[in-house]
């Protein structure tokens, strides 16, 4: 199939462009490679997709461009055919929305705007677009579930997220446009963000400074393997999303809809305190973490639990990788590409 691929210099945009173009996909790649941060991080990423490309002979092709340039969209949108969109590309992490929220405005409001409506201008069969954990907010019902709401977002970061769940019903009911949401659960592995948690603690555990813990290190989080999500992120877009016939108006299911158009976790299913975290990537590394202790951030969630039983309905899938195994495999990586 012919793909475009936003966010592809990003981590889950990395691994999932990798997986299309080893199964011969064409692949439309689209990034601002912003420094939001290390550059040099995807750049290397953007080496390892071209000569990927090159080994197996797949048609690739990598477009400088921001979501949020309606102009540079609507000529990339008409000089292809995409046969499917997967929109991984936007301002990402919790922490930076606090103070950066207009970055968010930006890239996840107008740019999923700009896709939304280029989508349906093209006639595009299917967009798979990435959401988050985080819409479920203050929602204390654990797991959270696609079928519970979703409306009580806690940071504006997942106040964003939440809109393109929401814009993107819209254009399923007003034109037609089949439309799946991921809502990803604490996403790792390597060729990471250095922003995560677990790319930081690694990096200090290492070089024998100390990790900031946040809320006492009371928090648990339903930590998935990139390979995991990669698996649900193409089985998802080659399956166009489908109205619900049994959907009722008088009690909706907010993860289905009588529009083309569904919202899935995607997690791990099996959460991990932070104390059991920092102790596996400890015994990955062989050395003890320096632990600072810090009051509770503002917009945290105390801890994230996915029921994945629609994903497993939909695609029979499973969770394959344990925290173990998938850090392992991210600290081998992390040793190699900084030659720690």
């Amino acid at each position: 199939m012919n793909i475009l691929l936003t966010g592809h210099a990003g981590f889950i945009g990395f691994h999932v462009a990798r997986r299309l173009i080893g199964r011969g996909d064409s692949v439309v790649g689209v990034d601002n490679v912003n420094a939001y941060y290390d550059v040099a991080l995807k750049r290397a990423r953007l080496e390892r997709l071209e000569a990927a490309a090159a080994t197996g002979g797949a048609g690739y092709r990598f477009v400088r461009a921001d979501i949020a340039d309606r102009a540079a969209l609507a000529r990339l949108f008409g000089a292809h055919a995409f046969d499917r969109v997967i929109h991984l590309a936007a301002q990402a992490g919790v922490r930076y929305s606090l103070e950066n929220p207009h970055a968010y405005a930006e890239s996840n409001l107008v740019g999923f705007t700009n896709i939304l409506e280029a989508c349906r201008q093209a006639g595009v069969p299917h967009l798979t677009f990435a959401s988050t954990s985080s819409v479920y907010g203050a929602n204390t019902r654990i797991p959270f579930s696609e079928h519970d709401g979703a409306d009580h977002p806690v940071q504006f970061y997942a106040a964003t997220k939440r809109a393109n769940e929401l814009m993107a019903h819209s254009y399923a009911h007003l034109h037609g446009l089949p439309v799946t949401g991921l809502r990803f659960f604490t996403v790792y592995g390597p060729w990471g963000r250095p922003d995560m948690a677990y790319f930081k603690f690694t990096r200090a555990i290492l070089e024998g400074e100390p990790i900031p813990v946040y809320n006492h290190g009371d928090h648990a989080r339903d930590f998935t393997y990139i390979d995991d999500i990669v698996d649900c992120v193409v089985a998802a877009s080659d399956d166009i999303a489908r109205p619900n016939p049994d959907w009722d108006a008088g009690d909706p299911d907010p993860a289905t809809s009588m529009a083309p158009f569904r919202l899935l976790n995607v997690g791990g299913s099996r959460p991990v305190r932070l104390g059991d975290f920092i102790g596996v990537i400890e015994n990955a590394v062989c050395r003890s973490a320096i632990i600072e202790y810090l009051p509770k951030q503002p917009g945290d969630m105390a801890e994230t639990s996915a029921d994945t039983g629609r994903l497993e309905a939909c695609f029979g899938l499973r969770p394959r990788v344990g925290i173990e195994e998938g850090i392992g495999a991210f600290v081998a990586w992390y040793r190699e590409f900084y030659r720690k």
